[in-house]
């Protein structure tokens, strides 16, 4: 059975180009004990991976040159050396941008179509909404009545903490890029109200929005936003650090806050938050956010492309901001 894989050519400058990545196609491996051979229905695209291709040491090791671009997916077993899956299971892993993957049984997750459409494995019941969940209730620690301000809020990660939030009581702000998901950040996932960056303005949106400050805020963006939202923080504000999407494809060295000593004045606390963690209570996670689902309080939305050969331009929409939700390539039909 050929083998259709995306690898990592070249560590990007900027935002990754098609030359990046090198397409392959390779005989599929004999299963040895313990293994098992998934088809790859979905593949999730999440803007850690633009850090993974970098070089360097952080929370995770980079992706290698002519290594398969590392990524969140999910699948149905087509073969299988153990005895926790059979064929026909669907199940979510890690086994990277390709048609098939060759994984331990002991890293497959099952999951079942039934309960919610396997994209929503990859969202919000997958990687991004366990990151919203924990960098929100563990590291912001909200409390009933609180004002909680996300970025990216109309985004995997930031659409899910505010809906969160919400669920425990709080005024939601969400800052997000033009009317159409400013719009669905109130209308439809319920937040209090939204700050449109791309009118700019931002710190005097923030004083219309937020008029008795901000308690948490969790920051998917970094840059001038973070700056901004640190001169409106209240007296022991939490400030969540998820991601920095603003400063992913800099060419120059990253831009850190100059109003850091808001931090100092209000007593203030910024930590970060990875997502891998909380591996361990990913499933009581997954329960709950799975009754708020049942129970209407808990949205998923996913935008679904299509191609693995398409895969270089898709990823590209993490950072245009042309999408809406989730961000999922679609690789095969059932």
């Amino acid at each position: 059975m050929l083998n259709k894989r995306v690898k990592l050519a070249a560590r990007p400058m900027g935002l990754p180009k098609r030359s990046d990545w090198a397409f392959d196609e390779v005989e599929t491996p004999e299963l040895n004990d313990g293994e098992v051979l998934v088809k790859t229905l979905y593949i999730s695209l999440d803007p850690a991976m633009r850090g993974w291709m970098n070089e360097g040491k952080s929370y995770i090791r980079p992706v290698e040159i002519d290594e398969v671009m590392r990524a969140g997916t999910a699948g149905k077993v087509v073969a299988s050396k153990s005895d926790k899956f059979s064929e026909g299971q669907y199940v979510t892993g890690g086994w990277g941008v390709q048609e098939y993957g060759v994984v331990l049984a002991k890293d497959l997750i099952p999951v079942d179509p039934k309960l919610a459409p396997l994209p929503t494995f990859l969202g919000t019941l997958g990687m991004p909404g366990m990151t919203a969940y924990f960098g929100l209730l563990d590291t912001g620690q909200p409390k009933e009545g609180e004002t909680v301000v996300v970025s990216g809020g109309a985004g995997a990660v930031g659409s899910v903490v505010g809906q969160i939030a919400k669920i425990k009581g709080c005024r939601v702000v969400g800052i997000a890029g033009g009317e159409r998901k400013c719009k669905y950040i109130v209308e439809e996932l319920g937040f209090d109200a939204a700050v449109d960056y791309k009118k700019g303005q931002i710190r005097q949106q923030l004083k219309e929005t937020c008029p008795d400050g901000i308690d948490v805020y969790f920051d998917n963006v970094g840059g001038e936003i973070l700056d901004t939202v640190l001169t409106k923080i209240n007296r022991k504000a939490r400030i969540v650090i998820c991601g920095a999407i603003s400063q992913y494809n800099n060419t120059t060295p990253v831009k850190g806050p100059s109003n850091y000593l808001s931090l100092l004045v209000n007593r203030a606390r910024m930590e970060g938050i990875v997502v891998f963690d909380n591996a361990a209570n990913y499933m009581s996670a997954a329960i709950e956010m799975a009754q708020w689902m049942m129970q209407g309080k808990l949205k998923a939305k996913e935008h679904i492309e299509e191609g693995l050969e398409n895969f270089p331009e898709v990823l590209l929409k993490l950072f245009s901001g042309d999408k809406l939700g989730k961000l999922v390539l679609k690789v095969a039909d059932d």
